[in-house]
């Protein structure tokens, strides 16, 4: 059996909360759990795997390696140096609540 692995999220962000729907509707074989984080202004993903954490671009590109095809093809990302790639995650967490907005809740599938 396949070790399953935990997503930390800000469950206030709309955009992250969309994330995880989608994610479970591309995780085939259901190893991911997820798990809202409570500080509404952390800035980044995180993803538990075999007792390591990646952040940023690093964990939305490890999340897309264990998705439905074609998704795994993001792999190729991982070309890219950290730095650019993190760079751009950057960008779009500093701005993700101004443009996808925000619950007032914290979301939880």
């Amino acid at each position: 059996m396949r070790e399953p692995m935990l997503i930390l999220y800000d469950g206030h962000c709309k955009l992250c909360s969309r994330s995880v729907n989608w994610i479970m509707r591309n995780d085939v074989h259901k190893r991911f759990s997820f798990k809202a984080l409570q500080l509404r202004d952390h800035p980044t993903v995180v993803l538990m795997l075999k007792g390591k954490h990646y952040e940023r671009s690093s964990a939305v590109l490890r999340i897309a390696l264990h998705l439905r095809f074609p998704w795994p093809l993001l792999g190729i990302f991982f070309l890219v140096p950290r730095g650019i790639r993190d760079s751009f995650y950057k960008l779009v967490a500093r701005n993700r609540k101004k443009w996808f907005g925000e619950h007032l809740d914290c979301y939880i599938p």
